[in-house]
């Protein structure tokens, strides 16, 4: 059986691995551990670049989220001959915990892009929270992945 969903789940990949690694880079961690240090990963410590690496990748990540979701949708329409073939089916429990996680991660990271323009004030304990849920939500999103991952759970039962 052919799977349709391989190069999807490379690209989420790829887009996870550095929508993580330039989130994690924009707190001090790579600089304050020396990891930035090694050669080759000097550009970690630079927060002008993993920030705009994570505004780009976090805009891949949308419109991933937004094809999967219209694909989700849309598909449900087609044959049932060719709906067997792509095998569309329900949400797992590990799949809705994904959805939900990066749902949450793109509010809160849209309400943060917002709160970084000139001119919009937000409170302090507004924004601590905003920072704390979303870096919650992500460690939520990697514990879900990592499990997945390890037990071989899919997204979409089959």
């Amino acid at each position: 059986m052919t799977d349709y969903f391989r190069g999807r789940r490379l690209v989420y990949g790829l887009i996870l691995f550095f929508i993580t690694l330039s989130g994690f880079a924009q707190m001090p961690v790579f600089a304050r551990y020396y990891i930035s240090d090694i050669p080759g990963l000097g550009w970690l410590a630079q927060f002008y670049v993993t920030h705009a690496m994570h505004y780009i990748m976090a805009a891949l990540l949308l419109v991933l989220g937004s094809y999967a979701a219209m694909d989700a949708v849309l598909g449900r329409k087609l044959p049932s001959a060719w709906q067997n073939r792509v095998n569309k089916g329900r949400l797992t429990a590990t799949g809705w915990v994904k959805v939900l996680s990066l749902a949450g991660l793109m509010v809160t990271g849209c309400v943060m892009v917002v709160k970084n323009l000139s001119g919009v004030y937000f409170p302090h304990l507004l924004i601590i929270f905003l920072d704390l849920l979303h870096l919650a939500l992500c460690m939520i999103l990697l514990g879900a992945t990592l499990y997945a991952g390890i037990r071989k759970r899919p997204w979409i039962a089959v």
